[in-house]
């Protein structure tokens, strides 16, 4: 047998291996047998580069090269499902299919509603080709690199399985509590925010910029629908438990129903089953079993008419207060949480729960030893909902603090807010950090090479103290000691050289002055046209620039008033950021927009979303993100969102593709 043979022969097993150890949870060789044959392969893959396959076993380990996510359209649109709360209006959807398909007989089938995030899946040949988030419904991020280091998704299937030559199957990649509970260990000895849940948990994690992070955190997937030209028959329940034998995870408690009865049945044993679940749930799925029967129910402008989620109520549990610590957010807020007695709450044990802020403590009035009862909101957030019983005589109250327990500032409550914030926004480690990932993100500074892990491990290494300091990194700082992230380190030091030339208004809104977001920072950046105008400018100067108040004007004073803010801009200045307004964008190119109100909704081919909107901002218009009786024309690309198509034919409002809008700007 030829090296390359062996190749092949050992991805084979391996992918079989994967399939009976992670989805089958039966196992035929021992771990160390496992790893053997994989670092077998690894060698060889090695020595024959031209054998390089995305799907191979060996790339479930993932990578630690960023990814850039590109924007996929959906062949087929993924909707929303509506919600249903009781048997009545469950009964009302059974009631609405059998109308519907005027009396004909019809099943309906039983899933558990995972609570993840969505993903599409396509194969061609067997393969895993592309793999796709739901989105907006219309469009979603290609995810492939790092769905390839999920191990119960196939990367390969078996020859000779019965499957089509090409299918999409979607589902949901979740995080299993075990893993969730583990990452948040790792989290908070790293005295890093915790996740608030595994549904954030596996989102965050899938975004991420490097696939070994996503390899390491443990998700796993459930598949749940099956679409194609060719699947194997009418019934969606059989074309799962087709899939099942492909080697995809489909869930055991899919279930067919023949009457109401049988889903109320199916409802009352897993309201109380899904608490031993190892992954978090959050209802029951029902669909009309049969996919001709689907088409001709067909769909409303947001979700399908022949399926429904029927969404649990949230479970209580008593327990006992032992404490209340209180933790510092990046944006500086404040979170009081409840130290506990463990208690299970839909299949994991909860420590902790939210108590949300000064005014929710106030109500519940809390003292050590307080009995609680503890809910999981929507299965997601554990919160303390009320006591069980009056507070013993004699118990300690727990007050919210006025200091900050991070830094020991005095801690400020804005007008109009239910949070608590620490001012220190120059010396707080948290407040730091959270300035931090708001100055790399895509809509301020776009240094999105660096992400927020790396900059926090930038900053908990003492590389850099604050934003400023992105711009004295050197890569002998930043390199392995054998070079092997050298690709990943050049990409960041590009980056962060190539935010340069940034324009003015985007850095005045990454430096992070309080209350001034993207619109306010262009408003500013226009009116005053530099920095140094700006950071001189008097409240009653500021508030004669459209949409800027009290507030704002204030903090900006406030802001230019603290000399380690006027330091840090003035750092920036140095490094060569862009500091005040360019020729071409202190003068619009027209009016031809002026007092116009445009909505942008769908794909275009001509430029980007935003090329588009500082197109109509250069023109005098105004950019809204929802259509009213005040808009004045949509500007429209390929698959604009149905429901906006809907209302803005209800208002009359006019739909302008996007060669009608460039000659009208005139710049066609």
């Amino acid at each position: 047998m030829t090296e390359q043979e062996q190749i092949l022969k050992l991805r084979e097993e391996l992918h079989r291996h994967n399939y009976n150890y992670y989805v089958l949870n039966m196992p035929t060789i021992g771990d160390r047998d496992f790893d053997m044959m994989m670092h077998e392969l690894q060698d060889l893959e090695k020595r024959h580069p031209e054998m390089a396959d995305p799907n191979s076993p060996t790339q479930r380990v993932g990578s630690d090269l960023n990814n850039e996510f590109a924007t996929v359209l959906h062949k087929r649109p993924m909707l929303s499902l509506a919600n249903t709360y009781n048997r009545q209006e469950v009964s009302d959807f059974y009631q609405r299919v059998s109308d519907g398909l005027q009396g004909a007989p019809f099943q309906i089938c039983c899933e558990l509603k995972f609570d993840g995030l969505s993903i599409s899946l396509h194969y061609e040949k067997g393969k895993l080709v592309r793999a796709v988030t739901r989105g907006d419904g219309t469009q979603g991020d290609d995810v492939t690199q790092n769905v390839r280091t999920i191990r119960t998704i196939p990367l390969q299937l078996p020859e000779g399985g019965g499957y089509p030559e090409e299918f999409e199957i979607r589902g949901e990649v979740l995080m299993p509590w075990t893993s969730f509970e583990r990452l948040n260990e790792q989290r908070a000895q790293r005295e890093e925010q915790l996740f608030a849940n595994p549904r954030n948990a596996a989102s965050g994690t899938l975004k991420s910029k490097n696939s070994s992070t996503v390899a390491e955190r443990g998700l796993d997937a459930y598949l749940y629908y099956l679409l194609g030209e060719n699947i194997p028959g009418d019934g969606h329940y059989q074309n799962m438990e087709a899939a099942r034998k492909w080697g995809f995870q489909v869930s055991d408690a899919m279930k067919l129903a023949d009457s109401l009865q049988d889903i109320y049945d199916y409802i009352e044993y897993w309201d109380t089953e899904r608490k031993n679940l190892p992954v978090a749930t959050d209802g029951i799925v029902l669909k009309v079993n049969s996919l001709a029967q689907q088409r001709s129910l067909g769909m409303t402008a947001k979700s399908p008419r022949w399926a429904i989620a029927y969404k649990f109520q949230a479970e209580q549990a008593e327990t006992v207060l032992r404490q209340v610590v209180f933790q510092v957010g990046r944006t500086g807020a404040i979170t009081p949480v409840a130290n506990m007695d463990p208690v299970q709450l839909s299949g994991t044990q909860v420590r902790r729960a939210t108590l949300h802020n000064a005014d929710v403590m106030a109500q519940l009035d809390l003292h050590v030893g307080d009995h609680i009862l503890v809910e999981k909101g929507g299965e997601i957030i554990p919160k303390v909902v009320g006591k069980a019983c009056p507070t013993e005589p004699g118990s300690l109250k727990i007050n919210f603090p006025t200091l900050c327990p991070a830094c020991g500032s005095k801690l400020i409550r804005y007008e109009g807010e239910a949070a608590h914030y620490c001012p220190n926004e120059t010396g707080c480690p948290p407040l730091i950090l959270g300035k931090i990932e708001h100055f790399i993100s895509r809509k301020a500074m776009n240094i999105m090479s660096l992400g927020p892990e790396i900059a926090e491990s930038y900053f908990r290494q003492g590389l850099i103290h604050d934003a400023a300091d992105l711009y004295t990194l050197r890569a002998d700082q930043l390199l392995n000691a054998d070079g092997s992230n050298k690709v990943s380190v050049n990409n960041i030091l590009s980056s962060i050289e190539e935010s340069k030339k940034v324009p003015f208004e985007r850095v005045l809104f990454a430096i992070g002055i309080r209350f001034v977001g993207e619109i306010a920072a262009k408003s500013l950046a226009r009116y005053f046209g530099s920095m140094e105008r700006l950071s001189s400018a008097t409240c009653e100067e500021l508030t004669q620039v459209n949409g800027i108040g009290d507030v704002i004007a204030g903090s900006v004073v406030g802001f230019f008033a603290d000399e380690r803010n006027r330091s840090f801009v003035r750092k920036l200045s140095d490094y060569g950021l862009q500091m005040q307004i360019s020729q071409e964008q202190q003068e619009a190119k027209s009016d031809r927009l002026k007092e116009k109100s445009v909505v942008i909704s769908g794909v275009f081919a001509r430029h980007s979303r935003d090329e588009y909107k500082a197109m109509i901002e250069k023109h005098g218009g105004k950019n809204v993100g929802s259509i009213s009786s005040k808009t004045s024309f949509i500007l429209a690309g390929e698959n604009m969102g149905p429901s906006k198509l809907e209302k803005a034919q209800k208002l009359g409002i006019q739909i302008m593709n996007e060669e009608d809008f460039l000659q009208l700007v005139g710049e066609n």
